[in-house]
């Protein structure tokens, strides 16, 4: 008996074994050259700006949703939202959809996909001193979109690729190591991963540039790289993604600040804005240590010491019991240790915080195949399509679960479902052998 019938016998009866389960989810995971916007010369680019604008539809939201979706604060995405369309309005590109929000992830981070759709953790936010260095930050990631460095990187046939079967970017870079793996550490790298140090060059100083333009000091980029410098020293854990993403050296922070004092000398008598910014960022600053702790679990679990993770995430909770990221988070932690049955209820309570967020539906999809209950699965796995269509591996997962009811005829049109998003792989194979063995095809 073959390893998948082997697998689709024990689907039947409920008796997959974890092995089979994390096998699985190991499974499911999965052009020319134009004129610089900027400075007007000639730039190789993988893409025109309607395929710019087309992979923010289509993979932004995925991403977005990887990171945990935007805070449940509509006050402070607002905020963020006024100070982006005020430095926007001033770039190169005016005209491209700029979007902002404040993302759940406690990583330090901030990052825009091409067509200007960008995401600001809330772990740097509440780092942030003032709205000028807010500006600086949000003035980089505009710096990216409009010398179009992600279009000068990414070549057509991947990040079509990408957009059209819609798979989990970060499954599909790092693999799926655990049955609830969410990738949050990672952010966006596998798509805006290793700007060069030129691009990040050129960000900032039109980062600052469009900040002073924006009436805002140009001494506030100085202090956004003086608290990344610092914070690098400090804990450089913290920072794995930001520095992944965005090479920081002292070098761009003392370029920054040679501008600050020549070029823009006049903007630094210009108010930086911090009872305005400590107005508007209150209620995510007193959670703070919530996200400190949450933090330190993320890194703990990056080196496998899930029980100082659990402990930090414990920590988390008690402090604010109904914070999402922090129950998603303690779920996956209890999770990698085995421990499906408490894993759950974190899970469970996540998806009651916020419904309309789809990562805890599909940790409590995923966990329930565990805990050979294909019905839940199929019920929650089911809710994350809704809310987060295009995505290979749950369609896989929903056959998987289809199967273990019985539901044959189901079950193989979301394995012919998948089998046209993806022909290589476990999942593949997998998908291929069962129409096949029910006779859909030879």
């Amino acid at each position: 008996m073959s390893s998948h019938d082997r697998l689709a016998k024990n689907l039947l009866g409920n008796r997959i074994t974890r092995r089979q389960v994390l096998w699985l989810f190991g499974a499911s995971a999965l052009s020319g050259c134009a004129s610089s916007p900027v400075g007007g010369g000639s730039i190789l680019v993988g893409m025109s700006e309607e395929e710019e604008k087309a992979v923010d539809q289509k993979v932004a939201p995925q991403q977005f949703s990887q990171d945990l979706g935007a805070v449940q604060d509509g006050p402070i995405n607002q905020y963020l939202t006024d100070v982006g369309h005020r430095l926007d309005t001033k770039s190169h590109r005016p005209q491209m959809p700029y979007s902002y929000r404040v993302l759940n992830a406690n990583y330090v981070n901030a990052y825009t996909f091409p067509g200007g759709a960008m995401g600001v953790t809330r772990g740097i936010l509440v780092d942030l001193d003032n709205e000028a260095e807010l500006a600086a930050l949000l003035g980089h990631e505009l710096g990216h979109v409009n010398a179009r460095h992600a279009a000068q990187r990414q070549g057509t046939a991947m990040v079509t690729q990408v957009a059209m079967t819609g798979v989990n970017i970060i499954g599909a870079v790092a693999g799926v190591g655990s049955l609830t793996d969410i990738g949050t550490q990672l952010g966006a790298s596998a798509l805006l991963a290793s700007y060069s140090r030129d691009n990040e060059r050129e960000a900032d100083s039109l980062g600052q540039e469009y900040m002073v333009r924006a009436g805002y000091p140009a001494s506030g980029m100085v202090g956004l790289q003086q608290l990344l410098v610092d914070q690098q020293k400090e804990s450089p854990g913290m920072l794995k993604t930001m520095f992944s993403t965005h090479p920081m050296s002292s070098e761009r922070r003392d370029t920054a600040k040679q501008l600050a004092e020549s070029k823009y000398a006049a903007s630094n008598t210009r108010d930086p804005g911090r009872d305005r910014f400590m107005d508007n960022t209150a209620s995510l600053r007193r959670i703070k240590p919530t996200i400190e702790a949450c933090q330190k679990g993320e890194v703990a679990m990056a080196g496998k010491a899930y029980g100082k993770a659990e402990e930090q995430f414990r920590t988390a909770l008690k402090a604010t019991p109904r914070d999402y990221a922090a129950n998603v988070l303690m779920a996956k932690c209890l999770s990698v240790q085995d421990k499906d049955g408490q894993a759950m209820e974190y899970a469970q309570a996540a998806t009651k915080i916020y419904p309309q967020e789809a990562q805890a539906q599909k940790m409590v999809g995923i966990l329930a195949l565990g805990q050979k209950d294909p019905a839940k699965a199929y019920e929650h796995l089911d809710r994350y399509d809704r809310l987060m269509p295009g995505d290979a591996g749950v369609t896989f997962l929903k056959g998987v679960s289809l199967e273990g009811l019985g539901r044959k005829q189901e079950a193989a049109n979301q394995y012919a479902a998948y089998l046209k998003r993806s022909q290589k792989g476990k999942a593949a194979e997998y998908s291929y052998s069962r129409l096949q063995s029910w006779g859909y095809v030879k």
